[in-house]
């Protein structure tokens, strides 16, 4: 990967050469002695950090600031000055400066530790971004994350069943984000703009479930002192989400069976049979041919549910997705929390990638914003890491990350690696790591690797 670009904007030639020396070991330094020097570089050239003096002459500082925050990709900014008063640090904060310091004594490893920090979020932040881009652009699935095959084939059923109006049962473990589907198929519907309800079945009573799903009229049992408009109604036009369908009672079966045959209802105690426009996406974790093979669910019932199959595999089979998963929860649960963390050490990377993660992504995420709240840095080492994921993670089942390597450059390797290995052919490399070639094509371009 390329060294980041550290600009350096001082009329002073000392603290702007002194700054050069000191920070040329590990960036690509730029100097400018003058804003208006300082804005063409920026106009150029892309620059991660600036570091500007507000006090110069002809186009100051702040101004500086204020277009290099117009920019596209804005960089990073610094600000020194030397007087240190609040006004100019508050007005400089408020344009978007990251950080400012005090001259003429600045301190370089403070410096250092700003940048170093700076570049962290703003890495996070244009990973995420790039993913999100991604996702809403090809998919419109903004809160699903995967860049894996499996994640792939699924985000391509999505894609061919949303703006039809058939059926669709979401099958995976707890956890895995069936929800998270259901709302992606809706919201690439013709109905994105119904209503999508949701019913978890498995957290009504079965005395209860009836009336909630077709409603109720006033004086209907004990206790219906008004009528009640059920979930099948609130939902006409959009879409009904039936999670945990695999708990209904038989007889809630049936009454499903009727309303997806014929479009039609009635209250408990009514006598009106009310016609609805609703599509319907139910979701289980259990295996529903086999409760129909054991008389435990109606067969006709599962076929009219079962147009069409979507199954999201569990995380344990789509672990190079979990560095993905990481870096989106560490942005989240940071900025819920009112934390900084930005990153995790690679032995901690090792440890949450080796494990199985029963949970699934919903585990992963409480994980990681458990540790977010406890850890007192902002990177999370291995310490930080829950023990019972310590204790259960197999490292035989990755490709661990060696000490003082990063994940992204362990990526890197593996890819250079699996393309030597297959003679370049990057359809079987892609599917020798386990990403889409798609996927593989956008790395080798990040990393430089295109001529392999």
């Amino acid at each position: 990967m390329n060294e980041p670009t550290v600009l350096v904007a001082d009329d002073e030639r000392g603290t702007r050469e002194g700054l050069e020396r000191a920070l040329q070991d590990r960036y690509a330094v730029l100097v400018a002695q003058d804003g208006q020097k300082a804005l063409q570089f920026l106009e150029a050239q892309h620059v991660d950090v600036l570091i500007t003096d507000l006090k110069m002459p002809g186009l100051d500082g702040m101004t500086l600031l204020k277009r290099a925050m117009t920019l596209q990709k804005p960089p990073v900014c610094i600000v020194m000055t030397a007087y240190g008063s609040i006004e100019s640090a508050v007005e400089a904060m408020q344009a978007g400066a990251y950080h400012y310091l005090t001259k003429p004594n600045i301190n370089l490893d403070e410096l250092e530790l700003v940048i170093q920090r700076a570049l962290g979020t703003r890495l996070v932040e244009a990973e995420n971004v790039n993913l999100q881009e991604q996702l809403d652009r090809k998919f419109g699935m903004k809160n699903i994350i995967g860049e894996s095959v499996a994640m792939h084939q699924v985000f391509d059923i999505v894609q061919q069943v949303a703006p039809t109006r058939a059926t669709v049962l979401v099958s995976g473990e707890t956890g895995t984000g069936k929800e998270l589907i259901a709302h992606a198929i809706h919201n690439l519907s013709s109905r994105k703009k119904g209503p999508f309800i949701a019913v978890h079945a498995a957290a009504l009573p079965s005395a209860l479930l009836e009336s909630e799903m077709f409603g109720h009229e006033k004086g209907s049992f004990t206790g219906a002192i008004e009528q009640r408009i059920g979930r099948f109604e609130l939902a006409n036009g959009g879409t009904l989400f039936l999670d945990e369908i695999g708990e209904l009672e038989p007889q809630m079966q049936v009454k499903l069976l009727r309303v997806l045959e014929e479009r039609a209802f009635e209250r408990v105690g009514g006598q009106k049979t009310i016609e609805v426009d609703v599509r319907l996406i139910a979701a289980t974790n259990k295996d529903l041919k086999k409760q129909v093979a054991g008389g435990k669910f109606r067969d006709d019932l599962f076929y009219r549910l079962s147009v069409v199959t979507i199954g999201l595999p569990p995380l344990r089979e789509r672990r190079d997705d979990i560095p993905l998963l990481v870096s989106a929860f560490l942005q989240q649960c940071s900025e819920d929390n009112n934390k900084n963390v930005t990153e995790l050490t690679p032995d901690a990377m090792n440890v949450l990638m080796a494990y199985d993660w029963p949970g699934n992504v919903r585990e992963l995420r409480n994980a990681i914003e458990q540790m977010i709240v406890l850890s007192r840095s902002e990177k999370l080492s291995l310490r930080d890491v829950p023990a019972g994921i310590r204790g259960g993670a197999d490292l035989t089942k990755i490709s661990v990350v060696r000490n003082g390597m990063t994940v992204e450059e362990a990526e890197k390797e593996l890819i250079v690696q699996a393309l030597k290995e297959l003679n370049g052919n990057r359809t079987r490399a892609a599917e020798k790591i386990g990403m889409s070639r798609r996927t593989l094509h956008r790395k080798l371009k990040r990393y430089g690797l295109e001529e392999l």
